[in-house]
Order: structure tokens, then C-alpha cells, then sequence
């Protein structure tokens, strides 16, 4: 059992079938598992996308400012992490909102030492706003956190169920991967997360266990060392 988690969510997930926006079936079923997670006892710190909303290369291919676009994908990532926080908090557990840039009441300032204290709680911290800074992922974004409260592993809840050869979606005699390496992540030219991000997690050795979490009970599953997703090794 792992004391300490930094969960990513993805975004896209979030929008359930509409694609777009926030389902609230999705939303519920997702705080119901990180609930679940917390009231066992495991530290839980999360980082969750925005594409659901907005995506700042996606404005950048339409003619935004690229600093200007990451900028409001990073005000997505807040949307979302209030969301979030207020499901949480419907059920009863817990939950603070801290942002990577400075933008009180809405949520407060992310400071290392705050957050560990309220994890430390049995208070589940969601991370949002990215780095606050352009041009980082919040693929990079997770690492970072991760590495900086001393997290025992990196979650990675995506709509696939780990790492493939090729993209499972397109291909279908892609193979999956039970452990790989960042090594071979980086040979292979997988798109499991940016190289930046990838990187940070090779140097930092920050285990990572990428798995389907849209599927109900699987963040549990993942927690009980079922292996139903696949882990990256440092």
C-alpha cells in the first residue's frame, strides 16, 4: 500500500460521452473512488487536465497567442479542480483547491509545506493551473508535484488501460505492456506523456502507473496491486 499518491486526471475523461464540458455522472464517479482512497488512509494529491474545456496548442493552431492560449488552459485545469473539489465535498470528504497562480478566494497560493501539512489530514489536495507557466503540460506539471511532496508513485487515470506498442484506438494488434521503462518509453517513442514531462519523471525516479480510470473500482483495484494497468519504471 502506498502512503502518498499524485493522481492525474485527464480532462477529455471528465467530459464522459458529450466530449465537451463536465458530465456529472463521470464527475461523481470519480470522487467516489478518490473518497474511497483517502478514507483508507493513502495521501492523495491530484493534478487534472483541461482539454475538456479548453486546450492551449488547440488555440495556438487556431491563431491564439500561444502564451495567451496555455494561459486559459490553465484557468481550464481550475474549472475542473473546482468541480472536482465540490464533489468531494457533497460526499463528505475533505478537499482544498490550490493554483500554481496567485488568484485567491478562488483557490489558495500552492505552497509545499501547507499542502503537506493538510495531506497529512486526510485532506485530499487538488493541484491546479498547471505550473504556471506556459509551454509545460499538465503531464509535466504532475511530475513535478509529485516529486516535490515526495509522492510514492504517480497515477496516470486515462481512458485506455496502460501502455501499448501503438495506439490501441488505431491499432488493433498493438500490445500492451504489464512494466517498461522510461528508458525504453523514450527509445520506443511511446506518447505516454511529453518528453519534458517524461524526462523529469526518468531523473527524479518517479515510479508511474498508467490504467483505465473510467472503469469504476479500478483506482482501488490499481491500489490493491492489481495488475491492471501497466508500470513505468525509473
Amino acid at each position: 500500500m502506498y502512503k502518498r499518491i499524485l493522481l492525474k486526471l485527464s480532462g477529455e475523461s471528465l467530459a464522459g460521452g458529450s466530449k465537451q464540458g463536465i458530465d456529472p455522472q463521470r464527475l461523481t464517479q470519480y470522487a467516489e473512488q478518490i473518497k474511497a482512497l483517502a478514507y483508507s488512509g493513502v495521501q492523495v494529491g491530484i493534478v487534472i487536465g483541461g482539454g475538456n474545456i479548453f486546450r492551449g496548442l488547440q488555440g495556438a493552431a487556431q491563431g491564439f497567442d500561444r502564451v495567451h492560449g496555455d494561459q486559459m488552459g490553465m484557468l481550464a485545469t481550475v474549472i475542473n479542480s473546482l468541480a472536482l473539489r465540490s464533489a468531494l465535498v457533497s460526499l463528505g470528504q475533505r478537499a482544498r483547491v490550490f493554483t500554481s497562480i496567485r488568484m485567491e478566494p478562488v483557490g489558495e497560493f500552492y505552497r509545499k509545506e501547507k499542502v503537506m501539512r493538510l495531506l497529512g489530514k486526510g485532506y485530499v489536495v487538488i493541484l491546479a493551473g498547471g505550473t504556471g507557466n506556459p509551454f509545460f503540460t499538465t503531464d509535466t506539471a504532475s511530475v513535478l508535484r509529485a516529486v516535490e511532496l515526495e509522492a510514492d508513485i504517480m497515477l496516470k487515470g486515462t481512458r485506455v488501460d496502460g501502455i501499448y506498442t501503438a495506439d490501441p484506438e488505431k491499432d488493433p494488434t498493438a500490445v500492451k505492456f504489464s512494466e517498461i521503462t522510461y528508458d525504453e518509453i523514450l527509445s520506443r517513442n511511446l506518447r505516454v506523456m511529453d518528453l519534458t514531462a517524461t524526462a523529469l519523471a526518468k531523473d527524479n525516479r518517479m515510479p508511474l502507473y498508467v490504467f483505465d480510470m473510467d472503469t469504476p473500482g479500478n483506482l482501488k483495484r490499481v491500489l490493491d496491486g492489481e495488475p491492471i494497468g501497466t508500470l513505468v519504471k525509473p
